[in-house]
């Protein structure tokens, strides 16, 4: 699309009342939305108010005095944006009085503003600047001598944006923006008068303040007060184009904005459905690992690891590579070989690679990173509910009165949602954090949860079944929607399993350390509190348990009522952009697309006839099975697209065995990552700017993705893929991945209604979008579950084989941070760098007391399966006995220290629970210093020539 800046209305939609008002606008009838300001009636009409303090996405100030205007039968001029409109009101919104009062306001700011608008980075995108033609201000009575803001030092501390104080007419809306759509609170307006200015915390800098660098505040502001860098770069854009982003599970709506081909700015786009125009730092701004001088645009192939890699030509690499496919299975059989699909790619890309395993490989061993993330969330809710995916949109958190979180920081993790979620608790609703870690939920600026079950990790299904058992043995049950919706039977036996003393809360407080009078204080605020929602993340799924617990929560949710409604539901916070979209897809080695189990012989004959092959009726490999045979020698190839597994994968050291015994390892990625350190063809992968497709994400949204530039490696990712599909003889001639699409939506009942054009119309579709629900499904299971009844299933807690001992008294937790994204590849490559440069091991001041650690020092980490070092950082926030990490860079390789225990149904990894002690040391570990000095070895590149 070419550049126009979005239409900003001034005020946002009054709030649903499903009343109407009719009014007259400059002698023009209209009826609107009572609750609706007289300025966004006006905008809607076409008639453009002029405003300064006003913007859509704020509630409406009326500090500018701009936007006055006259009300036939009122006194004075009312601001338009601060004034509702009534029955019968006659507005005038432009006379003489008006135009002069406007100039007079203009003239203030102006006088008090540099003219340097030629040089400006804001010329031709300043609000400032529009709006003084538009009140027709041609000079300025008051002179520029008097007290002014100009001169001021500019503030460059972040990264991505500058703050240029002596540009700023103190209208408030970066400070409005940072508290009502961030919820940060991290802005504030100083001193009064001339003096006022805006403020980051105490007088701090933005990058030393509480700024997350969502970017709302640069996107509200009206002036070059705060102004991207790389607008200052490359200058303002002059097209745009929409598209998702491709971080985490939220799925948030972007224009891209360009200048030529080079990408000026992602603003969140308004009418984005999982967004609604705010966006976190990571989405917003670290996208220059696109360009980035690591990234690898050339092919390339080696004989051995221990070999520099040799670039070769496109048609050199794609026929080596299916030679060795081609080789490995004669010599060893169908099954020697398999692949794993990537939630970072579209939904197209990734099924192409299912596809190509399935057809061309001739078995099922293809998996995706959601094993060891949300593979118990696909058990446990196709088990209870009938359908592997959260229930609600993000909207419904707006009516949700009781929020339950569990396993999930989404203020790191999720950000974008975490801001919906704390604008609600503001609103009123309450807040029950279950996790072993003091996130920044439980208390945070005007938000602070009700109750906290700080609990010992490993203890989730013991923590859930004792809240079971005060809503059962205290009759808070919904009685009438489980005999309705549910089998009585089985919830009679589950509620006799759980109203058992032994499950009651000051019976497990042992187990969990939680005190059992604010677990029943809990339990009974869920059952009891109105719309209780519940929203998990990794810590939930990943222990030994996983399947369990989330069954668990469940159990919960049908017990007391609360599904199949606004502001209820089960809903799983998704981690990668599109986890949701890769499971759909049938990147499970036992399911077809649409979740449908590869032994149900009509579903293979769809898919036989539709491919023209015999399909394998038996389930394949999963990735931990994959990497056990091939250290037994009968798996001996992989095609791994967009995963880094040595890195993100639990016992660091068994995924390294697992990927040495292999012949032939390819991978398809934008960076050597980790496992490529074990390749032996390297596919150089295109990033989410230069590609077509779609995204699913956490609340089951189906999103376009559109190229914004063309792939600088030459082609996108489904074309790689099919690249190879052709080279192992497979007869596929996609022009565009909208017949990839068409072809899922055949195939899959649940995305029969899903095409091109429906998303391009509708902006987005949630599945199940077919004939039933043509527009899409926001809340699942409203007059039934998919499966029919909800099944209750019980639910034993089953303590982890992970103990701790004296060798091993403490347990490692893992988790993420809001700068930084999954294994790092993309946000260690940005600017991100400047928040979060290393991993840091989180202790508690009593653990750092008695091994005589202090904040800063180096200390190992060691467990029974490995050992690495980081530096410490000691804080409340874990409990005494619990030690935290993140994962994102390489250097500390975390994973060394996890150990395969698993999921006893999905066989997630149990990362949440790791016995280890931690003691000071001298810097890193030698096998730290060795690894790094292996990989250095194995990213070698042999020069052009040599190579020729």
């Amino acid at each position: 699309m070419t550049f126009t800046r979005e239409t900003d209305h001034g005020t946002p939609p009054a709030i649903a009342t499903g009343r109407s008002v009719t009014l007259t606008i400059d002698g023009e009838t209209v009826t609107m939305p009572e609750g609706t300001s007289i300025m966004r009636a006006a905008s809607l009409t076409g008639c453009s108010i002029p405003k300064l303090c006003a913007t859509d996405n704020v509630e409406s100030f009326g500090s500018c005095r701009l936007c006055l205007v006259e009300v036939e039968g009122r006194s004075g001029y009312p601001a338009s944006c601060t004034t509702p409109i009534a029955d019968g009101m006659v507005v005038r919104t432009q006379s003489e009085r008006l135009k002069q009062l406007r100039r007079g306001v203009m003239e203030l700011y102006i006088s008090d503003h540099p003219l340097d608008c030629l040089t400006c980075p804001a010329n031709g995108d300043c609000e400032l600047q529009e709006q003084a033609g538009a009140v027709g201000l041609r000079e300025v009575r008051y002179g520029y001598d008097g007290a002014t803001n100009m001169g001021q030092a500019k503030d460059q501390s972040n990264p991505y944006f500058d703050f240029d104080p002596s540009k700023c007419i103190v209208c408030s809306r970066c400070v409005r923006a940072c508290d009502e759509v961030q919820g940060t609170f991290a802005l504030t307006i100083e001193g009064r008068g001339f003096d006022s200015k805006v403020s980051p915390s105490q007088g701090q800098d933005f990058l030393s303040s509480e700024c997350v660098s969502c970017g709302a505040c640069v996107q509200a502001c009206p002036t070059a007060t705060l102004t991207e860098k790389k607008v200052v770069e490359i200058g303002t854009p002059d097209r745009a184009v929409v598209t998702t982003c491709a971080y985490c599970g939220v799925g948030c709506t972007f224009r891209a904005e360009m200048r030529g081909e080079e990408l000026v700015r992602m603003v969140p786009w308004k009418e984005g459905k999982a967004n609604h125009g705010h966006s976190c730092v990571k989405g917003r701004f670290a996208w220059g690992y696109a360009q980035h001088r690591d990234r690898i645009l050339q092919p390339m192939i080696r004989s051995s690891v221990e070999e520099p890699w040799r670039e070769v030509s496109w048609e050199e690499a794609i026929a080596h590579t299916a030679g060795e496919f081609r080789r490995i299975q004669a010599k060893y059989g169908t099954r020697s070989i398999g692949g794993i699909t990537s939630s970072r790619c579209t939904n197209e890309e990734t099924f192409l690679v299912q596809k190509l395993i399935r057809q061309g490989f001739g078995n099922n061993n293809v998996d995706t990173c959601a094993r060891v993330c949300h593979s118990p969330t696909g058990y446990g809710l196709k088990t209870t509910f009938g359908t592997s995916a959260g229930t609600q949109d993000f909207d419904s958190i707006a009516q949700a009165d009781v929020i339950l979180v569990i396993g999930a920081n989404p203020t790191d993790g999720h950000p974008v949602f975490a801001s919906r979620m704390k604008k609600r608790l503001r609103e009123g609703a309450k807040l029950i954090v279950i996790d072993p870690r003091r996130i920044d939920l439980v208390q945070s600026p005007h938000v602070e949860a009700a109750h906290h079950l700080p609990l010992r990790p490993g203890t989730n299904v013991a923590m859930l079944t004792a809240m079971a058992h005060v809503t059962v043995t205290e009759n808070l049950f919904d009685e009438a929607f489980i005999r309705e919706r549910c089998d009585w039977e089985e919830f009679m036996d589950w509620a006799a399993f759980v109203a058992e003393p032994s499950r009651s809360p000051e019976a497990v407080e042992p187990l969990t350390g939680v005190m059992a009078q604010e677990v029943r204080a809990a339990a009974r605020l869920y059952a009891t509190g109105g719309n209780a929602a519940i929203y998990y993340g990794l810590g939930v799924t990943e222990h030994s348990q996983g399947s369990s617990t989330v069954m668990a929560i469940a159990n919960l949710a049908m017990a007391t009522g609360n599904i199949g409604r606004e502001g209820v539901g089960v809903n799983p916070l998704r981690g990668q952009n599109n986890v949701q979209g890769a499971c759909d897809m049938g990147s499970f080695p036992h399911e077809f697309s649409g979740y449908r189990h590869v032994s149900d012989d009509a579903v293979r004959a769809s898919f036989e006839k539709a491919w023209g092959v015999a399909l394998d009726a038996e389930p394949g490999l999963r990735i931990p099975n994959m990497l056990d045979a091939a250290t037994d020698g009968t798996f001996k190839a992989i095609f791994i697209q967009g995963e880094d597994i040595l890195q993100s994968d639990p016992n660091t050291h068994h995924v390294a065995a697992g990927l040495a015994a292999m012949e032939c390892v390819v991978v398809q990625d934008l960076f050597l990552n980790e496992t490529a350190n074990y390749a032996h063809v390297f596919l150089p992968g295109s990033t989410f700017l230069e590609k077509d497709g779609t995204f699913t994400n956490a609340e089951r949204r189906i999103q376009r993705v559109r190229k914004v530039m063309a792939p600088l490696n030459g082609y996108g990712d489904w074309e790689i893929v099919q690249l190879v599909a052709q080279a192992m003889g497979l007869d596929w001639s996609y022009s565009h991945p909208s017949q990839i699409m068409d072809e899922i939506a055949a195939l899959t009942p649940t995305f029969a209604g899903v095409h091109y054009d429906r998303l391009d119309a509708e902006g987005s579709l949630q599945w199940p979008a077919n004939d039933a629900a043509p527009h899409g499904t926001p809340t699942m299971h409203i007059d039934g579950f998919v499966r029919g009844k909800g099944k209750f299933v019980v639910t034993d807690y089953v303590p982890t084989d992970e103990k701790t001992g004296p060798r091993f008294p403490l347990l490692l937790t893992t988790g993420r941070i809001l700068s930084q994204y999954n294994v790092g590849a993309q946000t260690r490559r940005t600017a991100n760098e400047a928040w979060h440069r290393e991993d840091r091991l989180e202790i508690h001041p009593a653990d750092a007391e008695n091994r005589g650690i202090a904040d800063g020092d180096w200390v190992s980490l060691k467990s029974r399966a490995g050992e690495t070092s980081l530096r410490a950082l000691i804080t409340e926030r874990v409990a005494p006995g619990v030690v935290y990490t993140t994962f994102h860079h390489p250097d500390t390789q975390a994973n060394v220290i996890t150990t395969d225990y698993s999921d006893w149904a999905t066989n997630c990894p149990e990362y949440k629970v790791t016995a280890v002690q931690v003691m000071r040391s001298n810097g890193p570990s030698d096998w730290q210093r060795d690894y790094a000095a292996q990989a250095r070895h194995s990213r070698r590149i042999a020069p052009l020539e040599a190579a020729e």
